[in-house]
């Protein structure tokens, strides 16, 4: 098991806030907002750094429980090295064979590693805002599971419109049929086109959706009138 440290950057550098998702193979989901500031990761014998700015330095920070971390590269000290680290196991999901862990970037998959300095398509670390999700992916032959996004709007009268769509690694929507959607404790099917109409109790509640092999969404907030 990998030990994981945060450390902290120079004072010219101000790690990005990012909210993340982190859904298990049972469905259960974490969601907070985390810096991503430098962080470490024990290997071994060796300490190495994850850059700031990463999917793997905001992993680290958020203290999600034990993480085991693999070098198919030469990590160092300097986040320059850490292109080649792999997070194979969080908490007891552990990859097996093609299935493990991935990271999203908003709705689409990363290219790089988790530590890249280069950032999660090559083009740039993390800018605060952003949204991370890890998911354990099931290998299929398109890539791995979708992953499901909400939108909702309040109708008045106690009533939510919930509209549910369904990403790919690329992340291309399309309808996502039969999901659950949870407006506080309440819940509705989507239909074909990926809507629902909810009835809930009038406050902030809290927007959700799962299907059955697919991915969970965020959680997002509306107000019920």
């Amino acid at each position: 098991m990998a030990a994981v440290t945060a450390v902290t950057a120079g004072p010219a550098y101000a790690a990005p806030k990012v909210d993340q998702l982190v859904v298990f193979k049972n469905g259960a989901a974490v969601q907070k907002r985390v810096s991503a500031g430098q962080a470490k990761v024990k290997i071994g014998k060796k300490r190495c750094a994850a850059a700031g700015g990463t999917a793997l330095a905001a992993l680290v920070r958020s203290r999600i429980g034990a993480i085991q971390v693999h070098d198919y590269g030469s990590c160092s000290a300097n986040p320059a090295d850490g292109a080649g680290l792999y997070v194979k196991r969080i908490r007891k999901d552990a990859a097996r064979g093609v299935n493990g862990w991935v990271y999203k970037v908003g709705n689409k998959a990363a290219t790089a590693g988790a530590a890249d300095p280069t950032g999660p398509f090559g083009s740039g670390r993390l800018r605060s805002g952003a949204r991370v999700t890890w998911f354990f992916c099931h290998m299929g032959s398109s890539g791995c599971q979708r992953t499901l996004a909400v939108a909702a709007r309040a109708l008045g009268g106690g009533q939510a419109r919930v509209t549910v769509r369904a990403f790919d690694d690329r992340g291309k929507a399309r309808a996502a049929a039969g999901a659950t959607v949870h407006v506080g404790g309440a819940t509705a099917t989507t239909d074909s086109h990926g809507d629902a109409t909810v009835t809930a109790s009038p406050g902030v509640r809290k927007v959700y959706a799962q299907r059955k092999g697919l991915v969970r969404s965020y959680r997002e907030r509306i107000d019920i009138t």
